[in-house]
C-alpha cells in the first residue's frame, strides 16, 4: 500500500492526499510535478526510474488507511541529479 508521503523531498512543497501535483517513482520516492518533470527531466534521482502521477486515496478510506505524517525532506545536488537526467532522459523508462 501507498504511503501517500506528505511533501515534495526535493522543494519541501505540501503535497497532501488530494494533491494532484504529487509525482512519485516505483519506490515511492515523492516530489511536485515541477521538480520531478522541470527539474530532474522525469528520471527519479534516486532510481533514475520514471514519475507518474501518485493516485488520491478516496477519502472513506482515509480513517482505515491514513496517510504518512512523515516528511522525507532531502534536496538533492542539482549537478549530480543533471548528469543523471542527462544518463537517462533519452532512454524510455522500461529500457533504464
Amino acid at each position: 500500500m501507498l504511503e501517500i508521503r506528505p511533501n515534495c523531498e526535493h522543494c519541501n512543497k505540501d503535497l497532501p492526499n488530494t494533491s494532484t501535483d504529487a509525482m512519485i517513482c516505483s519506490f515511492e520516492c515523492t516530489y511536485c510535478k515541477t521538480c520531478a518533470i522541470e527539474i530532474f527531466k522525469n528520471v527519479c534521482p534516486s532510481c533514475a526510474g520514471n514519475f507518474v502521477e501518485r493516485p488520491i486515496r478516496p477519502s472513506k478510506m482515509i480513517e482505515k488507511y491514513p496517510t504518512s505524517k512523515e516528511k522525507i525532506f532531502k534536496p538533492k545536488d542539482l549537478k549530480a541529479a543533471k548528469l543523471n537526467s542527462n544518463k537517462y532522459f533519452n532512454i524510455n523508462p522500461k529500457d533504464r
